[in-house]
C-alpha cells in the first residue's frame, strides 16, 4: 500500500522493499522460530516522487543508512509482532522524508558592531585593573 508523506507526495509500493529477517535479543523461543525483524529499502534515488534537492537532503540525513545505489536503508526490530516493526519502519520513513522536505534557512553572516568592540575592550581593560590591584602592594620607604 502507498506510503502517504505530504497531501502532494506518495511513495509508491515499487519504491519499497520489505524484507523479514530474525531479530535478536530477547524474546525466548519466539525469536528463534519467527521473523520479526523488518528491514525496509526505499528506493530514494530512482523515485520519481522527490525532487533533487530532497533527495540530497535525504542523502545528508540518512547518513549511513543510505547506500551506494541510492537507497534509505532502515531496521527495526523492538517489537515482537512483525506487523508493528513494519508499522514503525514506515513511520520512520515518512518522518525522514518529511525531515528532508523542509528548507533549510539561509544562513545570513553578521558582524559586530564598532561600539559592541569598544565596549568589550573597555570592560576587559576595567577587569584587568581589578585583577592588578589584588597584587603585593610593594613596600613603600
Amino acid at each position: 500500500m502507498p506510503l502517504q508523506i505530504t497531501p502532494e507526495i506518495t511513495l509508491q509500493d515499487w519504491e519499497m522493499t520489505e524484507q523479514f529477517v530474525r531479530a535478536s535479543g530477547p524474546g525466548g523461543q519466539n525469536v528463534n522460530k519467527v521473523a520479526t525483524a523488518v528491514e525496509l529499502r526505499f528506493e530514494a534515488e530512482r523515485s520519481p516522487a522527490l525532487p533533487g534537492p530532497v533527495k540530497r537532503r535525504l542523502q545528508r540525513l540518512a547518513g549511513r543508512r543510505w547506500t551506494r545505489e541510492g537507497a534509505v536503508v532502515i531496521q527495526v526490530s523492538s517489537e515482537r509482532s512483525q506487523a508493528r516493526n513494519r508499522e514503525i519502519a514506515r513511520d520512520r520513513l515518512a518522518a525522514l522524508v518529511r525531515a528532508a522536505l523542509v528548507k533549510p534557512k539561509r544562513r545570513v553572516p553578521t558582524r559586530v558592531s564598532a561600539n559592541q568592540k569598544r565596549k568589550r575592550l573597555e570592560a576587559k581593560k576595567r577587569r584587568g585593573e581589578v585583577k592588578a590591584l589584588r597584587g603585593d602592594p610593594g613596600v613603600d620607604i
